[in-house]
């Protein structure tokens, strides 16, 4: 898989090369979360998002759920862009988390998925993201 290179999270030309072939077209990140998740995958038939370490270990989940699907729509675009969850990844879900990523930096565990793009994006270790079909 090939990427382009990925400018800060402020630059509006972040442009993934998207992995997964049904998502032809690439989401253009405003700063303003609600116009981003407009553009974004649907997340009808997504259950849950698991986050998955090196050794295999789940290590977060996203359900969807009232409250959650912000989050979960974000990091299901960002399983389809991007495969998984490396710094470009993060950096990118930053970016699409637009006023929600200041107000983590502000505020930090108030956003714990915006917290995990911003240690990701800091240097900590890539995750795989799973995508849990409804049943």
């Amino acid at each position: 898989m090939r990427h382009i290179p990925m400018p800060s999270p402020r630059s509006d030309k972040i442009r993934p090369v998207f992995a997964n072939k049904r998502s032809e077209s690439v989401i253009q990140p405003t700063p303003v979360f609600k116009d981003n998740l407009a553009q974004m995958p649907g997340i009808d038939g997504i259950a849950r998002i698991e986050l998955i370490d090196g050794s295999g270990a789940v290590v977060a989940s996203i359900e969807n759920q009232p409250g959650k699907q912000g989050s979960l729509a974000v990091y299901h675009t960002l399983q389809q862009a991007f495969g998984t969850l490396d710094a470009k990844a993060a950096e990118y879900g930053l970016a699409l988390f637009a006023e929600h990523t200041a107000d983590a930096r502000n505020r930090p565990g108030a956003h714990p998925n915006v917290d995990r793009l911003l240690a990701i994006a800091a240097g900590a270790d890539a995750l795989r993201i799973n995508v849990v079909a409804s049943a």
